[in-house]
């Protein structure tokens, strides 16, 4: 080989090299994980428009194919993360954010039956997206690292079959916390109730056995910082636990929010408060968390029946709880449980928050722009989202880059709502 063909085949891997970081590198306003970068639903994202034409914001693109899902993506230097059913395959699959055209997709899993036929059988995990890897959970427990360059699994294992595990009844629908170098689960059950794995070989790092033995719910956990403590706090069938992310020893439980038939919104927390909420009449709690000799305590501040959050999340926004109680979106103060308003006009559904504003998605259908007031409900704009199908639309609204995406089953809808973006 000539100097010069050398020079040009380094030049050629440098430039290779180079383009690899430019799609691994994550944007300030990427969505890379369930509910957005920081897990709280609320988006730091600014310009966005503050009304929108009757029939909605300008549709830059529509993805079908996809599979059948709950899932709600994640989106992360330049692409579209996802999981769907198609056929007998639970699968994870990437498009360009640009134009919603397929990158790549990869089986993960056979399909896994369920016995609540109410949400069918696909997948209802968002991807959690950390630099060139992916992290997803399947409905039947199996756990996947994934290249996001090419969809090449990296390891996998399975809550069920490794760590004893139970299938919900409506499948594992968590989407895996990473938090450092671990990846955080729940496989439910006394064996193992959560587990850390490692996140570049899937190598256990802890197991916690939370002493009540609780099942995997539906929810989603969450990190916090407790008076320099690492916590991972997630919400069970039996309450919300709170376990030590650099061991996974037990700290604290809490139990008025969860309710016996499913506990789906991930907790919330911040200035040592965690609130959590659940359905099913049973409603919201807030607990106070502070160090107690070499533990942590949790103590109740109060209870509330006004926010009975099926499965649409709540945010917190300023001082300010928002999210459905049942089919009324409701607004509470969040260190007192005070209601401050509540609403009917969209119906039960999901919310996530950007700019001053609630992005609200009705289980029927409707979209909403409300803005985020503790005064009163101000609804800006709504629409009907087209292509609907026979599902409930429950994947939450992913607001990112400028963009509102809308999962809807085997359809992705893709909108410009920056406010830049040209009118119809």
């Amino acid at each position: 080989m000539t100097s010069k063909s050398i020079h040009r085949f380094a030049l050629a891997g440098s430039l290779a090299l180079i383009g690899m970081l430019v799609i691994r590198s994550t944007a300030a306003s990427d969505w890379p994980q369930f509910r957005g970068p920081d897990r709280s639903g609320v988006s730091a994202e600014k310009g966005l428009l503050k009304s929108w034409p009757p029939s909605g914001p300008r549709l830059l693109w529509k993805g079908v194919g996809l599979g059948e899902a709950h899932a709600a993506p994640s989106v992360a230097a330049g692409r579209v993360y996802g999981m769907g059913l198609r056929g007998n395959d639970e699968v994870v699959w990437a498009l360009d954010e640009k134009s919603g055209k397929p990158v790549w997709s990869t089986r993960i899993a056979p399909l896994t039956m369920l016995g609540g036929q109410q949400g069918g059988n696909g997948p209802r995990c968002t991807p959690t997206v950390v630099g060139a890897r992916l992290y997803a959970e399947g409905v039947g427990g199996e756990i996947v690292c994934m290249n996001t360059l090419n969809g090449r699994i990296v390891w996998h294992r399975n809550l069920a079959r490794e760590f004893g595990g139970q299938v919900p009844q409506w499948g594992y629908s968590e989407s895996p916390l990473v938090d450092g170098n671990r990846v955080v689960v729940t496989p439910g059950g006394s064996a193992a109730t959560l587990v850390a794995l490692n996140t570049a070989n899937g190598a256990e790092v802890w197991r916690s056995r939370v002493p009540q033995g609780d099942g995997a719910a539906y929810s989603s956990p969450i990190a916090a910082n407790v008076d320099g403590r690492r916590l991972v706090i997630q919400l069970l069938t039996g309450g919300v636990v709170g376990v030590d992310a650099n061991s996974g020893g037990m700290l604290w439980r809490y139990d008025p929010p969860a309710n016996r038939v499913a506990n789906c919104a991930s907790p919330i927390y911040r200035d040592h408060l965690v609130f959590a909420a659940t359905g099913y009449g049973t409603g919201g709690g807030c607990a106070r968390l502070a160090r107690s000799g070499a533990g942590v305590s949790a103590r109740e501040v109060y209870f509330t029946r006004s926010m009975k959050n099926h499965h649409g999340g709540v945010v917190l926004v300023g001082d300010y709880l928002y999210g459905f109680d049942d089919s009324n979106l409701t607004c509470i103060e969040f260190k007192t449980g005070r209601v401050a308003w509540s609403n009917r006009s969209v119906g039960k559904g999901s919310v996530t928050s950007a700019d001053g504003c609630l992005y609200v998605r009705s289980e029927r259908g409707t979209v909403a722009l409300v803005e985020a007031n503790p005064q009163r409900y101000v609804e800006r704009s709504h629409f009907e989202q087209p292509f609907r199908t026979n599902a409930p639309a429950w994947p939450y609204p992913v607001v990112s880059n400028g963009r509102l995406y809308l999962r809807d089953q085997d359809v992705m809808l893709c909108y410009a709502v920056g406010a830049a973006a040209p009118a119809r």
